[in-house]
């Protein structure tokens, strides 16, 4: 159903037709119209979001949060009464989608130049459209036909809703965006909160952030052309600062685009704290043509009263259900080996084969060569952008290591850096104005390598072609997709001046193309995201990626609170998580049975030179596979709940429950011990206090040793393991009776 507003003067009426068409909405519909709110409501299980008309014709949040059980309780929309001349309506109303001009002096979600010079925005509401889950709002300006119509989609079991938005340029010149947001968020107004985020860098990704929301802004953003180990496109903030992982209320928000993106946390004057995110503005210029449009990334924001915890499980929710590439037909991530650290760049059939015959042993499924294989890369200064197979490491092509592969009971994986290129290769040669690069300017080299500037549409076709040759002619079911620098020198000279800052969403898009046309042609292809560690990590790219390479520290000490920090927005299924040698990135040796169990709480991989272990590791090896393979569809697609933080202390334990609850398994680690002091009690969450749950344990080190427990007995009285000295681990399985 579509339905028009119109309006006269700063006031509107309502047409017949809205009023006719719209009645109130039955209980379980996601979205409805409400005629006497003048507003839609958006409903998950658990909670609402409101957006009405108010008296200006302004499309103004009205409420975001717990669930409201009558559309009558709520007030109509009316826009806040100027404060001063210093603080007009525009600034302290929540709109909905607010466009830069007037009086507005908050973030804008749309700035524009117009083709006559105008720079000034004021969008009024003009129609809507409710599909299933769906709603579209489209707005107008009050002179130009530049339209915008906001994208809402209601995710009941997850309670989530996603936002975006589509500019649509209607006049009959070119019209400039300089920023274009996916929408803002508005949390309640007067209340105190605090903000989570994820921050890092190389080989220390995900280390959480924690700070109290004051008046101003915070900017969480990546420049660096992807999404980058720097900042992670996701927030949560909770009302009082007082959130923990079980208790209290927090909105959250995260958003699906791998290339340069901006979210702005805002707390006005009037304290009001707004949150808008969307494409990055800095550099940022995207013209359209008349007729042409623009989408913006989807920003995905839900509310949850369960604490930080409520908040993960939500977004796994989301993410298995909704995202995931295999969401309508899920299956467990399977162990998988990688050569890398065995072999490096000295690749061979002989080698490798070796290598997958000791992997098969110990219960691989997927066998995976990295760099080395093609051109002439006998090191990282050569051969990037030449995807034919290296003839003297493998004159017979790969066919014959796949077979082999194959014959071992394993799926065959190749590694691929498809983005860069290196000077000293053939395509580089051939095409040096494929790289990125500004006319006269240096061309600033990272690890040896240019980014091909895949804005291009024949660099894009290149590189498909190359990846579609090499997948037709071998049984390849899995790349590795790396990228191991960020942008320099974003130049594109061979379009327009005015369309060259383009690249930086065009890229963006033939990357996911090529991702998507591969799978098409190519059903059953899967893809690991991998940008030296986790560097290009969002809802974006999982879309297309059933994995993404968590960092290249693979420490594992280390990696306990890198993983913490990667969970509170990305599932444990797409989280992988590598057995590595030792000592380690830190110079540090654990034992291998930490590393397992670390590695074990994600999607577990191994990149270990199999080579040099002893028959010892290799038998523990060979259990801790077994034991995985036991548990990991309970910890790839269930709830997870954080019991102890490596942050906050020495021990770490965190549990993992089954979605049917049949299964509970709980991780324990032990940094070192001090003054002999035993481990503190844990207790389990998430269990049926009524059921009886039969342990299963890998060692010893439970102190209180029963066949059985109670679900109340778990969760109220706890458990306690015997961990000492250094790097002491272990972990239990709890199956329900």
């Amino acid at each position: 159903m579509k339905n028009k507003l119109f309006f006269t003067r700063p006031f509107f009426l309502l047409t017949a037709a809205i009023l006719g068409v719209c009645s109130a909405a039955n209980a379980a519909d996601a979205v409805h119209y409400s005629p006497t709110q003048k507003a839609w409501f958006l409903e998950t299980e658990h909670t609402t979001y409101v957006v009405g008309v108010n008296e200006n014709g302004e499309l103004q949040n009205m409420y975001w949060g717990e669930k409201l059980t009558r559309d009558e309780d709520l007030a109509p929309a009316h826009s806040n009464p100027e404060w001063a001349s210093f603080d007009s309506s525009a600034t302290t109303t929540n709109l909905e989608y607010p466009g830069w001009g007037g009086r507005l002096y908050t973030e804008p979600s749309l700035k524009v130049t117009l083709a006559d010079g105008v720079r000034d925005l004021v969008l009024k509401y003009d129609s809507q459209q409710i599909e299933g889950n769906t709603l579209r709002l489209t707005c107008k300006d009050i002179k130009y036909n530049l339209t915008v119509t906001l994208i809402y989609r209601v995710y009941p079991e997850e309670d989530i809703i996603r936002k975006s938005s589509t500019i649509e340029n209607h006049t009959k010149q070119v019209v400039t965006l300089e920023s274009a947001q996916s929408g803002v968020w508005y949390l309640p107004r007067n209340e105190q909160y605090r903000l989570t985020y994820a921050a890092g860098r190389w080989a220390g990704e995900d280390q959480l952030q924690q700070e109290p929301i004051r008046q101003g802004k915070v900017v969480l953003e990546s420049r660096r052309g992807n999404t980058s180990h720097q900042l992670y496109p996701w927030f949560a903030i909770d009302k009082g600062g007082s959130a923990d992982q079980q208790h209290g209320q927090v909105w959250f928000g995260a958003l699906g685009w791998s290339g340069n993106w901006k979210m702005v946390v805002e707390e006005t004057p009037m304290h009001q704290v707004r949150i808008t995110g969307g494409y990055n503005d800095f550099d940022f210029s995207y013209p359209l043509k008349p007729g042409e449009h623009l989408d913006t990334p989807e920003y995905y924001a839900g509310y949850s009263d369960g604490g930080f915890g409520g908040v993960s499980n939500s977004l796994y929710r989301l993410e298995l259900n909704e995202i995931l590439p295999d969401h309508e037909h899920p299956h467990v991530r399977p162990v998988l080996y990688n050569s890398w650290e065995a072999t490096e760049f000295s690749v061979d059939e002989a080698g490798q084969k070796t290598l997958a015959e000791k992997a098969a042993k110990i219960g691989v499924e997927r066998f995976v060569m990295d760099d080395g294989w093609f051109g002439a890369r006998n090191n990282d200064h050569a051969g990037l952008g030449d995807w034919v197979v290296n003839k003297q490491k493998f004159p017979n092509g790969l066919g014959p290591l796949i077979r082999y592969v194959n014959q071992l009971g394993m799926d065959f994986g190749l590694w691929f850096e498809p983005e860069m290129v290196n000077p000293d290769s053939d395509l580089y040669r051939k095409h040096p104005d494929w790289a990125m690069h500004f006319p006269g300017r240096p061309r600033s080299e990272a690890r040896n390598q240019l980014v091909l500037n895949m804005a291009r549409d024949d660099v894009r076709d290149y590189i498909f072609n190359a990846i579609d040759k090499m997948l037709s002619e071998n049984n390849i079911k899995f790349i590795k997709w790396d990228m191991n620098r960020h942008f320099s020198e974003p130049g594109w000279p061979e379009v327009p001046i005015a369309e060259q800052k383009e690249i930086w969403i065009k890229y963006v898009r033939n990357v996911y193309d090529i991702m998507d046309r591969l799978r098409q042609k190519h059903p059953g292809l899967e893809i690991e995201s991998c940008s030296g560690g986790g560097g290009r990590v969002d809802l974006g790219v999982l879309k297309r990626t059933d994995e993404v390479w968590t960092s290249d520290n693979t420490e594992a000490l280390d990696r306990l609170k890198i993983q913490e920090g990667f969970t509170y927005a990305y599932s444990p299924k797409v989280m992988m998580a590598w057995v590595t040698d030792v000592p380690n990135f830190n110079g540090r040796s654990t034992p291998l049975k930490f590393r397992f169990l670390v590695a074990m709480q994600g999607s577990l991989g191994i990149g270990a030179n199999l080579n040099k272990w002893s028959p010892e590791e290799f038998d523990l090896a060979t259990k801790m596979i077994s034991y995985y393979k036991s548990i990991r569809e309970t910890v790839q697609m269930g709830n997870l709940y954080r019991l102890f933080s490596p942050r906050e202390g020495e021990f770490t334990a965190n549990e993992y429950v089954a979605r049917d609850g049949k299964q509970a398994v709980v991780f324990a680690f032990l940094h070192s011990q001090q003054f002999r002091n035993p481990m503190p009690a844990v207790h389990l969450r998430g269990l049926d206090a009524n059921a009886i749950y039969r342990v299963k344990t890998i060692d010893d080190k439970l102190v209180e040793k029963h066949e059985t427990y109670s679900g109340s007995y778990l969760m109220n009285h706890g458990i306690e393991f015997n961990l000492t000295g250094d790097y002491d681990s272990t972990a239990v399985t709890f199956e329900r009776q």
